[in-house]
């Protein structure tokens, strides 16, 4: 069962890397971690529940997939990192 998700294994690991980046993000900025925690768990939820019902279908398209979901990880990975040492940067000034 799990070799059909085999495709998929590098955006599901640095997928969920992304994911705790961004929650981090956001306690950092001041969101409610309660709410934020709730949201993630929701988003997580409809991805497995896409992810499950869609893969059949996707597997044509796993290198588009792959190219597409590495690429969005990848500037939203650089978006954080800018953003931090925005923030590094603000605080080491004032």
């Amino acid at each position: 069962m799990l070799e059909q998700y085999m495709p998929f294994l590098g955006l599901i690991i640095f997928g969920n890397i992304e994911n705790l980046i961004l929650s981090s993000q956001g306690v950092v900025n001041g969101v409610d971690p309660k709410i934020l925690g709730g949201l993630s768990i929701l988003v997580v939820i409809v991805w497995l529940f896409i992810g499950t019902v869609a893969t059949d279908v996707a597997m044509q398209y796993a290198n588009y997939i792959n190219f597409i979901g590495g690429l969005a990880i990848f500037i939203l990975g650089i978006q954080s990192v800018v953003g931090a040492v925005k923030n590094i940067r603000s605080k080491g000034s004032a």
